[in-house]
């Protein structure tokens, strides 16, 4: 079959095959270099302090530029609105992982909207230390609100910093940003909740990762089907050769010799 092979039409048709082959490989590490570039996670600033005003507006869906982010605003505290939520389990750098009871609080910002204010952590079960009064110039990260909670809300027991569940609570809660914010520093009498900066992953998007592997198989069948065909040629000749063996064979004279000669007939004088 490889003699067949080296014969001009099958070089060329295997150099077709390679070119082809070629480019589709090519196309599959393009789809492959775009599934890591989308991985690529593009670095933002998080720890710029910015005014919460350029980032986000009340009643609107957080962005994915203000979630995370290091803000500061002005407003006043809405006196009686503060609230405990119990279970909360905070990161220490001496005790590690415990739990405690956050104190969120109700600020009024400058422009009349209603912002959720996690202002530090207490020992579970441990009373309210007297809370400033009046204006408040914060700084603080920046977080989305979390999902409504399924305690006994009802009964006093909040686990949850939920805007959702806010809204329902205050008394005028107004327009109100969609997520709460996390004192950088803790009044005195609480400890500071951690809110380390936001981790972004990258992942691979698995329909470019499909898409060259497509590509892979359709160079791989380019050099099969220039195989198939070359084989298919060849017991195609192979063919031809036994057929012509069997009818040279059919064309030759055959003879008995378990059968006498035929007596000749005598010469005449």
């Amino acid at each position: 079959m490889w003699k067949l092979a080296r014969r001009p039409k099958w070089i060329a048709l295997l150099i077709l095959a390679l070119t082809v082959a070629g480019v589709f490989a090519a196309m599959g590490q393009w789809q492959l270099e775009r599934a890591a570039e989308e991985a690529i996670v593009v670095e933002r600033d998080t720890e710029t302090p910015t005014p919460l005003v350029d980032l986000a507006e009340p009643q609107q869906v957080m962005t994915s530029d203000a979630s995370g982010r290091i803000v500061t605003v002005d407003g006043s505290w809405v006196e009686g609105d503060e609230l405990v939520m119990t279970g909360r389990q905070t990161l220490t750098e001496v005790n590690g992982t415990r739990d405690g009871d956050w104190v969120v609080r109700h600020l009024r910002t400058a422009d009349g909207a209603s912002l959720a204010v996690a202002v530090g952590v207490l020992p579970e079960g441990a009373s309210i230390p007297n809370l400033d009064q009046g204006a408040a110039t914060l700084t603080g990260r920046y977080v989305p609100s979390e999902a409504p909670q399924t305690s006994n809300f009802e009964a006093g027991e909040r686990t949850a910093i939920a805007v959702a569940d806010l809204v329902n609570v205050w008394p005028e809660p107004g327009p109100i940003y969609l997520g709460y914010l996390v004192l950088s520093e803790a009044p005195e009498g609480f400890a500071t909740i951690p809110a380390p900066p936001p981790v972004i992953e990258g992942q691979l998007n698995l329909l470019n990762v499909f898409y060259a592997i497509e590509w892979v198989l359709f160079g791989g069948f380019a050099i099969y089907l220039w195989w198939r065909l070359l084989r298919d040629e060849y017991e195609k000749q192979l063919a031809v050769e036994e057929d012509a063996a069997e009818g040279a064979r059919n064309d030759e004279p055959t003879r008995d010799p378990a059968r006498a000669p035929e007596p000749q007939p005598a010469a005449l004088n």
